[in-house]
């Protein structure tokens, strides 16, 4: 199938005009890589072939002026649909939103849910937590009596179901969980427990994720390597590549220790509620830790308690990183900052296997979380219908497949203004550009 697109579009809004640039490939089938421009800075796409990629194998072809309707009867040429399909292809998506107009706003988008979405329901709260316990608990069962071959499938169960009480301490933070805020900053603090993660440190700093996603510098969970930063030392330039790299899944244990114990890292004002979330946390590893070992031996605390706490780290950063990372997904500066395009354009829904989006209380049906924070876990697919209903084609869809994986780790390294993201091994960085150039090589290539 050819796919020919326009070079240049214009997109009338009002009196505003965007420019809209896509440059690909004459054929949709070949080895190429791709360059769009929607509404923002050039987009590199290579397509995760195992022979060699050549950049002359593209045209520009001719440019259309198209005039926009308001958000519901807006559309794009067919062509340009057509490739924007190629580009789900190759990155791993069901659907790549188009670009939301600068008019509308986050309360444009937030006045258009249901209202029912923002209700808390305690049964249903309660019923998470059931789940959550009971699920926890047949994990340790399984690993109890689990054969030594089938503990890594009793290992895989445990750290998803140990999410799920991560989950709930997240709709607890978020004032989600309970009318009674007390009762949420104690399920939200024994919830984290096990995890040996402060409650209150996390909240704080959770909320300036929401506050600022995708905003360069501000958002505290995933965001573009500066290169300065990677050239500013040998031994971080190593650590970034195999962070970056093979060991991305686990990068939540780095996140999780450099920014929830420093004390220096939080305002006067929120000191004492850190303190008191470090206390506790401190108090489950003096006590729960020592009667695990006496119970079980140090064998039996890698097993019960450290195996299924790296499967969380695994889903901890797997999820956040879908969540926000993909390469047609810009950081911003602040002056160019739009928080209805960081929240709507810029979060991914992902799907994932039915026993983990149950055992994790569907936190990956995420878009409606990052419109509106308080709306509970419970709620959020109801939400994301009405999103689908009223501002589909601006959504980022996935499932959870190895090609979406493999464009995340191989490719999404370092900021670049024009390209959003440069991958570590085009920079010339030679040998420490392996473990990016190993995982081209290993990780399968199929959505």
């Amino acid at each position: 199938m050819a796919c020919r697109v326009a070079d240049s579009v214009f997109l009338f809004k009002g009196r505003q005009q965007r420019s809209i640039r896509s440059q690909l490939s004459s054929s949709c089938r070949s080895p190429e890589i791709h360059y769009l421009k929607i509404d923002g800075p050039l987009k590199k796409v290579t397509k995760h072939h195992a022979y060699s990629l050549s950049s002359k194998r593209f045209q520009i072809v001719k440019s259309v002026a198209v005039p926009v309707a308001p958000p519901s009867e807006e559309s794009l040429p067919s062509d340009t649909s057509a490739c924007l399909k190629e580009l789900c292809e190759n990155y791993g998506f069901r659907q790549i939103g188009q670009p939301l107009p600068e008019n509308v706003t986050l309360k444009d988008i937030i006045n258009s849910l249901p209202k029912k979405v923002f209700e808390i329901d305690d049964r249903k709260a309660w019923k998470s937590v059931f789940i959550s316990v009971t699920s926890y608990a047949l994990g340790l069962f399984m690993i109890a009596k689990a054969p030594w071959y089938l503990l890594p499938l009793a290992w895989a169960w445990t750290g998803t179901a140990v999410t799920g009480f991560f989950v709930i301490g997240h709709d607890c933070a978020h004032k989600s969980f309970a009318r009674n805020k007390l009762v949420e900053d104690i399920v939200g603090t024994l919830a984290f427990l096990p995890l040996i993660y402060p409650y209150e440190p996390w909240r704080f700093k959770h909320d300036q994720h929401h506050a600022k996603t995708n905003m360069l510098s501000a958002d505290t969970a995933w965001h573009p390597v500066w290169k300065e930063e990677i050239d500013s030392s040998p031994i971080l330039r190593k650590a970034m590549m195999y962070g970056y790299g093979p060991l991305r899944p686990w990068m939540s244990i780095g996140h999780w220790l450099v920014w929830h114990f420093n004390l220096s890292k939080f305002r006067p004002s929120e000191l004492k509620r850190v303190k008191i979330s470090l206390a506790c946390v401190f108090a489950f590893m003096g006590i729960g830790w020592p009667l695990i070992v006496y119970k079980t031996g140090i064998v039996g605390w890698v097993k019960f308690w450290l195996m299924p706490w790296l499967g969380y780290h695994f889903w901890m950063s797997t999820f956040t990183m879908v969540h926000h990372t993909a390469p047609h997904i810009p950081f911003k500066s602040t002056e160019e900052w739009n928080a209805a395009q960081a929240q709507l354009n810029g979060t991914v829904h992902c799907d994932y296997p039915k026993w983990i989006e149950i055992l994790c209380h569907d936190i990956n049906v995420h878009i409606p979380h990052h419109i509106s924070s308080r709306i509970p876990s419970y709620n959020l697919r109801a939400a994301h219908k009405s999103l689908q209903g009223n501002w589909g084609k601006y959504l980022n869809e996935a499932t959870w497949n190895w090609r979406l994986m493999k464009t995340i780790m191989t490719i999404c390294h370092v900021y670049d203004k024009e390209q959003n993201y440069v991958a570590f091994d085009e920079l010339g960085y030679g040998d420490d550009a392996k473990p990016i150039t190993f995982l081209k090589q290993v990780m399968p290539d199929y959505a």
